[in-house]
């Protein structure tokens, strides 16, 4: 399956349009802790073990997206978009929300 944030892909016309495909992660609030608890991982103002979960969730939220397009035949998704946000009433989740078009190329 290929994977782009382009619209199309160069060299090879999209033959057929299967429709939007989307992948949704969330993250609750053992996570929230488990950060705290990580900061003392920051090496040069990054923190390795917040960047794991957020590398984590993200793909996690791509795979699922491409589970969905290949359910639709598709064998590319152009146009993927990814979302970070931040819900609940505390904002003690992460939400990593993926959005893209299922095509055939």
């Amino acid at each position: 399956m290929t994977l782009t944030t382009t619209p199309q892909i160069e060299g090879y016309p999209i033959r057929e349009y299967k429709g939007v495909v989307t992948g949704e992660t969330i993250i609750g609030a053992n996570f929230v802790k488990d950060f705290f608890a990580g900061i003392r991982d920051f090496v040069g103002g990054r923190s390795g073990s917040y960047e794991k979960v957020l590398r984590e969730a993200k793909n996690t939220s791509l795979k699922e997206m491409t589970e969905r397009a290949e359910a639709l035949g598709a064998n590319a998704i152009v146009g993927i978009d990814i979302d970070y946000e931040t819900i609940g009433e505390t904002n003690s989740m992460l939400m990593v929300a993926t959005s893209g078009t299922a095509v055939v190329i």
